[in-house]
């Protein structure tokens, strides 16, 4: 799907340099949120609707094209769904977001916070990519990352910490829009089950 094409179709169309420099694409879109949203500079209240009430559509789109073909799999005798496609590992996760952003999004200009926001991910990213870690999910100010998924290492959780060291030097010494930012991090390791894999119900998989 052509993002910038469906923001045309909405109305919306000034946010697309907003989607294009997060790299927000098909696969993405169904799992934004309002905070996403806000980050990306949708201040507008009604903006803000439309485009998770376009979203949602999308949502129940796919969720019935999947029933759709589980239903006609299922119909073929001798025939199952798909085997789990997921696996146990050892996986380190860290969270990372900024301190106060509330107040800094009521107090910046909407396309002042989205260079801020813009400038932090891009820290972040960039630090936790140097140590190994993979960026999971953007989520508003938050940042999730993962250690030990795709690649496993036994100093997953090593890596992690002196990750999450650095990445509070890098954020606090990046200044966007004469904002200086202070992130918070916290980190959890432990066995989890990781992956794609087969749910029975209306949601079909999960990570």
């Amino acid at each position: 799907m052509d993002i910038a094409a469906w923001l045309l179709s909405l109305g919306l169309q000034q946010y697309e340099p907003a989607f294009r420099e997060n790299d927000i694409e098909a696969d993405t879109l169904p799992q934004l949120t309002a905070d996403d949203l806000v980050a990306l500079g949708v201040i507008s209240i009604g903006h803000r609707r439309k485009l998770l009430a376009a979203i949602d559509a999308l949502r129940a789109s796919s969720d019935t094209a999947a029933t759709s073909t589980t239903r006609s799999v299922a119909a073929v005798p001798g025939t199952a769904p798909p085997l789990p496609e997921a696996e146990r590992r050892q996986l380190t996760v860290m969270f990372v977001d900024v301190v106060g952003s509330t107040a800094l999004a009521g107090r910046l200009d909407p396309e002042d916070m989205r260079e801020v926001i813009g400038a932090y991910h891009r820290s972040v990213a960039d630090t936790v990519g140097r140590h190994g870690g993979f960026v999971a999910k953007y989520m508003g100010d938050g940042v999730l990352v993962y250690f030990g998924w795709p690649q496993a290492d036994e100093a997953d959780p090593e890596r992690a910490v002196r990750a999450a060291l650095a990445t509070l030097e890098e954020v606090g010494k990046a200044a966007s829009a004469g904002e200086r930012l202070v992130a918070r991090i916290g980190i959890a390791s432990g066995l989890a089950v990781v992956g794609t894999c087969w749910v029975p119900g209306p949601h079909r998989s999960r990570r």
